[in-house]
């Protein structure tokens, strides 16, 4: 995910008693504006510069839920409305300054895996997107977050996101033409024809606008490839053609609540259900974790700053997200970038609300974006994905082997839940069989047995 300046702020941490000014409106006394040390106006930017560094996934987003045949509009407009939703919930309950919103790896985890990979309808996909997040809830209700936590190993949770992160690049280069599929080798380079260097220039732009850490790098980088790819498609040819069909229209609901809930409870789809809750959950605690220790947003404990309420309002994203007619929404790591600017409150949250709802009326401006101009963004988030690779521990092989399967096995198999499956196999496999079972927690066996039935019942 798009990165955010190396040292995030601490100056505007919460202040003494003695220091703090009297509130100056109801929102400063509703969110704690002054007591935190920060302003109405730092708010309201930091809200501003968080959209800016994630709104890609307004488009993004849609564009990975159309290959699972839910229609570009409709996803757009389900991503709109629950980023809207999720994040007013996480400004007004919570109170923190965390941006929620369809999730890049959950999203290509529903489209390639449970739909083009396991066959399963869209429909049901959202159903299995429904019940990961009715049990996300209940581990958010009993706040059982650290015996899960103590059971998972960190390199096999570092190796998922960065697994996922290379599927996702491996997406990205798909859907550019830059990698195509080949009888000899495979896979190999793409034709050189105008798709291709739209492409390219494109990912270098990108990629250069956020080593110079512009603001929406990403976003740029999509509106950038899309003008070149409107002269390009139309001298050249090919599929970058950019066709103009209108500014606004209604939004399209015609996904929502085309979730089929009871017809995803099959024994055969628990594994994809556990794999969606795993990895919302601990995205969502991770980024929690991350966000507090760079921000100071503790509480008196040293803890996450109302934790407990923020995975609550990540739990009530996922539920909703599916009746709506999107892939699970889970907090942003962009959310960095608000914080980075002073914003310490949930009105960094409700900013970043507001901002998203004007884009649920501009999906046919939207749907002018080709694939080959989301394809960069999607390349450099698989590169912010892969940022946790360093803290594996590559000199304990017992470590390594299972994280290096996850990793390698997620884009070679074109499956995310393949590689997490064999990735805790081969860790309880491991452990078994060199004297170590005791590092087996019992929720371990469950993982190792749920991804048996998985490679049993898909395979």
């Amino acid at each position: 995910m798009e990165p955010n300046s190396s040292s995030l702020a601490d100056k505007n941490t919460a202040l003494p008693d003695e220091q703090i000014a009297r509130p100056a409106n109801w929102l400063d006394q509703y969110f704690g504006v002054t007591r935190r040390g920060s302003s109405l106006r730092t708010e309201i930017l930091a809200g501003i510069a968080t959209f800016l560094a994630s709104m890609y996934i307004i488009v993004v987003n849609p564009a990975i839920l159309s290959d699972a045949g839910i229609p570009f509009s409709a996803a757009l407009s389900a991503t709109v409305l629950i980023s809207f939703m999720s994040s007013l919930a996480m400004g007004f309950y919570a109170r923190n300054p965390i941006l929620v919103a369809p999730g890049m790896g959950m999203n290509a985890l529903f489209t390639y895996t449970l739909v083009q990979g396991a066959g399963l309808s869209w429909e049901v996909a959202l159903g299995c997107v429904f019940w990961s997040g009715v049990l996300f809830a209940i581990l958010a209700m009993f706040n059982v977050r650290q015996a899960i936590i103590e059971a998972i190993p960190p390199s096999l949770r570092y190796a998922i996101t960065c697994g996922i992160g290379l599927f996702i690049t491996f997406i990205g280069f798909k859907n550019a033409g830059f990698i195509i599929g080949s009888d000899a080798t495979l896979v190999t380079l793409g034709n050189m024809d105008a798709g291709m260097v739209t492409f390219f220039i494109g990912m270098m732009a990108t990629a250069i606008m956020v080593i110079l850490r512009f603001n929406g790098a990403l976003i740029l980088g999509i509106a950038l490839t899309t003008l070149l790819a409107a002269p390009m498609g139309r001298l050249w040819g090919g599929d970058v053609v950019v066709e103009w069909s209108g500014l606004a229209a209604w939004p399209d609901f015609s996904a929502v609540m085309q979730v089929d809930i009871w017809g995803a409870l099959t024994v055969a789809y628990l594994p994809f259900i556990f794999v969606m809750l795993f990895t919302n959950f601990f995205d969502a605690l991770s980024c929690f974790m991350a966000l507090s220790e760079s921000a100071d947003l503790k509480d008196k404990d040293g803890n996450p700053r109302n934790l407990k309420r923020s995975m609550t309002v990540d739990a009530f994203a996922s539920m909703i997200a599916a009746p709506l007619g999107t892939s699970a929404a889970q907090t942003f790591i962009e959310s960095g970038a608000g914080v980075a600017q002073g914003g310490r409150t949930g009105l960094v949250a409700v900013t970043i609300a507001l901002l998203f709802l004007p884009f649920l009326f501009l999906s046919p401006l939207l749907s002018l974006v080709p694939s080959i101009a989301t394809a960069p963004a999607l390349v450099l988030v698989g590169l912010f994905m892969l940022a946790p690779i360093g803290k594996i521990e590559w000199t304990k092989f017992d470590q390594a082997f299972p994280a290096f399967l996850a990793i390698i096995l997620m884009p070679l198999t074109y499956s995310i839940t393949l590689g997490i499956a064999f990735g805790f196999l081969s860790f309880v496999l491991i452990k078994l069989f060199t004297g170590s079972i005791e590092q087996i927690k019992p929720a371990m066996w469950v993982t190792a047995a749920l991804s048996i039935v998985m490679l049993v019942t898909t395979h």
